[in-house]
């Protein structure tokens, strides 16, 4: 398909780095206007998880409608992707998933709006993208690897089973009741129409990822990666491109990071919301550095992030995705019960929370 479009000087590989970028601008621009961030519908101020969630979920509704869509329409094939494996290393993903989410109560923000808030200005996001994308290096190839390699030789064999399209009903059954639930949630949430629509455009991006990917840019001759809105391989990527381009070049991951900082900046530029931040206290630098690794380290073991495996994995209805979402958001209200319970908040109040 990639030929058809006449490029003659540029490749698959480096048409992706393009596309991504574009995908980054939208996601940025997007997500700093809605605020899109499933840490706040799990452990946010009492008067907005509601409406986070329901923003968060018209996303992971229209990612899953829109996925299944292009699927059926032959545009992508998702079945030989990692998150459809045979073998469900559900050791890795539980506990990767409970440090994910106890990580982004930490933070005070998921991966994904961290990367945001770094356009904004915000220096500990930054901080904490730099420190989660080395914990997930190591996680990959460094000295995480075995603590990697461990937990994911600890596997359940589902076949078939692996997909929630294997269920009576198939794939547009499943698809439907998650995006039914998920949209009934979303008009009951109290969030504005505005900002539900802009949730909606997020999710709209992830089956554009995966047609862009594994259908537009698609060359028989230099295969690329089939890859959606994901942000823990990104930021592994774009650490190692960032200190190696002679010799690595850049891919869709890198591409995509540099845009959602590129889009988040933009979109805090004309709204004016963009102001430096940093760290108020030692304290906060320690627990926000704790929560950096935990995300590194716990993104990979669990297959992704809270866009990774949240949005891109549960619309191929992958049920290593699902349980992956589950134990990310079951590690954010356990770790925001506790540090209520401690008054941890109370050691060190934030004038500019990261959110």
């Amino acid at each position: 398909m990639f030929e058809s479009f006449g490029f003659e000087e540029t490749t698959a590989r480096q048409a992706s780095v393009i596309f991504a970028l574009l995908v980054g601008v939208l996601f940025g621009v997007l997500a700093q206007r809605s605020r899109f961030c499933l840490r706040r519908a799990v452990a946010g101020d009492a008067g907005e998880r509601k409406s986070a969630a329901g923003v968060w979920l018209t996303g992971l509704a229209v990612a899953v409608l829109g996925t299944q869509a292009a699927i059926y329409a032959g545009l992508v094939d998702v079945s030989a992707h990692r998150f459809l494996a045979a073998e469900l290393p559900w050791l890795a993903i539980v506990a990767g998933g409970l440090m994910f989410g106890a990580g982004m109560v930490l933070t005070r923000g998921c991966v994904s709006r961290l990367t945001v808030l770094t356009g904004q200005g915000n220096l500990r996001a930054l901080t904490v993208l730099v420190i989660f994308a080395i914990a997930a290096h190591a996680t990959l190839k460094g000295v995480f690897a075995p603590l990697r390699t461990t937990l994911g030789a600890v596997t359940l064999p589902l076949g078939d089973a692996a997909s929630l399209a294997a269920l009576p009903g198939g794939a547009w059954l499943a698809a439907g009741l998650i995006a039914a639930a998920a949209l009934i949630f979303a008009l009951r949430s109290g969030a504005r129409p505005t900002t539900l629509a802009l949730g909606a455009l997020v999710g709209a991006l992830v089956p554009l990822a995966w047609v862009g990917t594994g259908y537009i840019l698609y060359d028989d001759f230099d295969p690329i990666a089939l890859e959606s809105l994901s942000f823990t391989s990104p930021a592994a990527e774009s650490l190692f491109w960032s200190v190696a381009s002679s010799s690595i070049p850049a891919g869709f991951g890198t591409g995509l990071l540099g845009g959602v900082v590129l889009g988040a900046l933009i979109a805090a530029l004309v709204s004016r919301e963009f102001r430096w931040q940093s760290f108020e206290s030692p304290a906060q630098t320690g627990r926000y550095l704790a929560g950096a690794v935990l995300m590194g380290v716990g993104g990979v073991l669990a297959g992704g992030c809270s866009v990774g495996a949240g949005l891109s994995g549960v619309s191929t209805l992958s049920v290593a995705a699902v349980l992956a979402l589950v134990a990310i958001v079951a590690g954010g209200a356990i770790a925001a019960r506790l540090l209520n319970a401690a008054s941890f908040g109370s050691v060190e109040p934030s004038a500019t929370p990261a959110e």
